[in-house]
């Protein structure tokens, strides 16, 4: 059973990412900051919120013993703070200083990856603070990255809809075309291998713009390459699926979804458990504590809620029936209407006001309010400098919709920085 214990509301803006050390809880929001809590009782930290990005904070993630906590941001840089001191350790700045969207230790801290908003992914050396390697994927922006459990290769995940397995050294291992139709949202590797002994399996989950969560086995195979079999497709919810992740024992699978809900499933058969849905806009994020029977979700409400989960514990969000899924291998994906779908609901999004502040005044890139509107190609309207920094790191593609810019032109939005003028004078 499933019970929500606590809601934490400290965060002025969305919440983006949820992380769990063995002693402590981290989530990271657009509103720039890092909010850090203890498991014990879910008081905040003496230090937090940690204040050093300049930008809005995609997110965050521990090493393996908690004794670093690794965020990474729109400004352009993945940050190494002490959980010992709140301090920053190092500011690792990807090339050009794209926004970074995804950052992971690998399962002994020794490395950590980035991946950014123009298809560059980069694996740094946490003991030196030093680039390592670096690669890229082209045409497309890296949102999504876990590490194996063998700690010998990782997955990324792109908004053009592939998964791509890379080894340490940065080449490919495997590029799987089309995962997930729209775009890749997030994976995660269960903590736990299928098998220890050779060919080396793990389980991956991946979640997308097409409503599904899909589990697969990650065969590897040496230095003869990798194989990767979907085993499960899971449509338990209605809307793109934003977020996943496996419990620390492999057992269950966490999901949470534009449709405001959040998913729990036997990881093994594929069947869903429980159906959450005490938040009030998109989940963003979900983690599964590593020591405790806990799981952290985080929102567009600006809220995060935990969880315990555990038999004889009272249910607090509504618990769900076994669903029929689809152990395939070759299945086709209809999508003929979604991506409409989709930029319906970022307009819904759009209407709806921030702390306050209409949010058609704020950039949809550095969610503060526009002095310099103007109006891209793809009919948004964008901060100047922000959309002209976009466009300079080589991403081709909207910011709101990842779909391909016609254009690189700019048309000056006078009418909304009329509107933002007047709302500043009426301030």
């Amino acid at each position: 059973m499933v019970s929500l214990i606590c809601t934490l509301e400290d965060h002025r803006d969305d919440v983006n990412w949820c992380a769990f050390s063995p002693t402590c809880l981290a989530t990271c929001s657009l509103d720039k900051t890092i909010r850090l809590y203890s498991t014990d009782d879910f008081s905040e930290l003496p230090f937090s919120p940690l204040n050093g990005h300049g930008y809005a904070v995609h997110c965050c993630c521990f090493s393996a013993s908690g004794e670093l906590l690794a965020s990474c941001s729109t400004d352009g840089t993945t940050v190494l703070w002490s959980m010992d001191t709140g301090e920053i350790v190092a500011v690792l700045e990807h090339h050009g200083r794209s926004p970074v969207r995804i950052c992971t230790f690998s399962p002994n801290s020794s490395y950590l990856v980035s991946g950014a908003s123009d298809g560059t992914v980069m694996l740094w050396d946490v003991e030196s603070k030093t680039l390592r390697r670096s690669g890229s994927v082209k045409d497309s922006s890296v949102v999504a990255c876990s590490f194996s459990p063998c700690g010998q290769m990782f997955v990324t995940g792109s908004t053009y809809g592939d998964i791509r397995v890379w080894d340490l050294e940065m080449n490919h291992l495997l590029a799987v075309k089309n995962a997930h139709d729209l775009g890749v949202t997030c994976c995660h590797f269960s903590p736990q291998p299928v098998n220890d002994s050779l060919p080396v399996q793990s389980r991956l989950a991946s979640c997308g713009q097409d409503n599904m969560l899909k589990i697969w086995t990650v065969t590897l195979h040496g230095e003869s390459g990798c194989k990767l079999e979907l085993m499960y497709t899971l449509r338990g919810q209605s809307a793109p699926v934003l977020s996943c992740m496996f419990s620390s024992d492999g057992q269950l699978l966490a999901s949470g979804s534009v449709d405001k809900t959040v998913t729990i499933y036997d990881a093994n058969q594929g069947i869903l458990l429980y159906t959450l849905t005490q938040h009030e806009r998109y989940v963003t994020a979900c983690a599964f504590a590593p020591n405790l029977p806990l799981i952290a979700t985080g929102s567009m409400d600006k809220t995060v809620n935990v969880w315990r989960v555990e038999d004889g514990a009272s249910p607090c969000g509504k618990q769900g029936k076994s669903l029929p899924v689809e152990p395939m291998s070759h299945s086709h994906v209809e999508s003929v209407g979604l991506r409409n779908k989709v930029i319906r609901k970022i307009e819904e999004l759009k209407m709806e006001s921030v702390a306050g502040i209409p949010d058609e005044f704020l950039c949809p890139i550095t969610r503060e309010v526009m002095r310099d509107p103007v109006i891209a190609s793809d009919g948004y309207s964008y901060e100047r400098e922000a959309i002209e920094s976009w466009i300079s790191t080589k991403k081709r593609s909207s910011p709101m919709t990842n779909l391909p810019l016609k254009s690189t032109v700019m048309t000056p939005n006078r009418t909304l920085k009329m509107a933002i003028s007047r709302w500043r004078s009426s301030k």
